[in-house]
């Protein structure tokens, strides 16, 4: 029996924090000056994953999750590259390299499995990894839908080109909702003031 290598491990999990240091670099070509973590996009797509996985039923949502939760690791190496970069830069390849070298640090049945799920999400091939990549294309919709409230009217473009991408049903639907809602709708009746005034 092989000796696990708690070193690599742990090495591993220190290195997939420098996603919370990662910033989204294609909202920086509309001005936003401080944009999400690549961490934050990521937690999110993933309950997005899993909603969108109970939805369309027959799959295993719990898959889902973990295929978005481990598909930007690679960019804790290489960073986040927008689209325009993408033009120039093999940003795919470098990517799926970086990740791979990445799992080929942890133990065999480890590596493999993330493997297994990093090319289920890149090439759809299954229909957990179509949800999967709609997850990870509504999140970015959601948070362009915010940017836009906020006033970064180019936000839209990124709501449009994710629109034409999507495949399920499902996302179809959320989406069109949600360019019907802003994004501060959800707090509107919890508000409660809690003063008493002291003069009729």
């Amino acid at each position: 029996m092989n000796k696990i290598n708690y070193k690599k491990i742990c090495n591993f999990i220190f290195e997939i924090n420098q996603l919370k240091y990662q910033k989204n670099s294609g909202m920086q070509l509309i001005g936003v000056k401080d944009p999400f973590s690549i961490a934050g996009h990521v937690w999110r797509a993933a309950q997005i994953g899993y909603i969108l996985a109970c939805l369309e039923g027959d799959v295993n949502p719990e898959k889902v999750v973990t295929m978005i939760v481990v598909h930007d690791n690679g960019e804790a190496r290489i960073g986040d590259k927008h689209k325009v970069a993408a033009r120039y830069l093999d940003t795919a390849g470098a990517e799926t390299k970086a990740f791979n070298d990445q799992a080929d640090g942890l133990e065999k049945k480890i590596g493999h499995n993330l493997k297994q799920y990093f090319d289920e999400f890149e090439h759809r091939n299954t229909k957990e990894g179509i949800i999967a990549k709609d997850a990870d294309w509504l999140e970015q919709a959601f948070q362009a839908k915010e940017y836009q409230d906020l006033g970064y009217t180019m936000a839209e473009n990124w709501i449009n080109n994710v629109e034409r991408a999507i495949e399920t049903k499902s996302a179809k639907e959320i989406i069109k909702q949600m360019k019907k809602t802003n994004f501060t709708d959800w707090w509107q009746r919890l508000k409660k003031m809690t003063y008493e005034k002291l003069y009729h």
